[in-house]
C-alpha cells in the first residue's frame, strides 16, 4: 500500500525510468489493446518520417535514413510501455477492463433486429427529405426565386 502511494505521487518524469510494472496482472486487455494502438501510432510517424527524410536527402544519408527514424522508434515505444505503467493510467485501464465486463453484449439476432431498425428509418428520413427537398424546390422555381439552369 506504501509502494502504490509513493508511486502516485512521484512524478511523471520519474516514471518513465523505471522498470517495474504497476499491478502487472490487472487490466491486462486493455493494456495490451492501448499498446497496440500506440505502436501504430508510433510505427505510422516513424514510417511517414522515414519515407520524408529519405524522399529529401539527396545524398540518401544514413543518419536522416535510419538513425534518427530507428531512435525515435525505440524511444516512442519505450514512452508507450512506460505511460502503460503509469499508476494513474494504469488504473483507468483496469476500471475500464472491469466496466466491460459488465456489459451485456447484444445477440446476433438482436444485433442484426437493431441493425435493421436502425437502416430502415435511416432510408424513410431520406425518402422524406427528398420529398421536402422536391416540393420546395418546385416552389421556388414557381415563384422565381430559384433558377432553373
Amino acid at each position: 500500500m506504501v509502494n502504490e502511494k509513493t508511486a502516485m505521487t512521484s512524478s511523471p518524469l520519474n516514471g518513465l525510468f523505471r522498470f517495474d510494472l504497476y499491478k502487472p496482472n490487472q487490466g491486462r486487455l486493455a493494456r495490451k489493446v492501448t499498446f497496440a494502438a500506440i505502436v501504430l501510432f508510433v510505427v505510422l510517424g516513424v514510417r511517414s518520417m522515414w519515407n520524408t527524410w529519405g524522399a529529401q536527402s539527396g545524398n540518401d544519408s544514413t543518419l536522416y535514413r535510419y538513425a534518427v527514424p530507428g531512435s525515435v522508434l525505440v524511444v516512442g515505444l519505450w514512452i508507450g510501455h512506460r505511460l502503460l505503467n503509469m499508476p494513474r493510467f494504469a488504473d483507468f485501464l483496469i476500471a475500464v477492463e472491469a466496466e466491460m465486463n459488465k456489459v451485456t453484449w447484444p445477440t446476433r439476432t438482436e444485433l442484426f433486429r437493431s441493425s435493421m431498425v436502425v437502416i430502415l428509418v435511416i432510408g424513410t428520413l431520406a425518402i422524406i427529405l427528398f420529398g421536402y427537398d422536391i416540393v420546395w424546390r418546385t416552389l421556388f422555381e414557381s415563384l422565381g426565386v430559384l433558377q432553373t439552369s
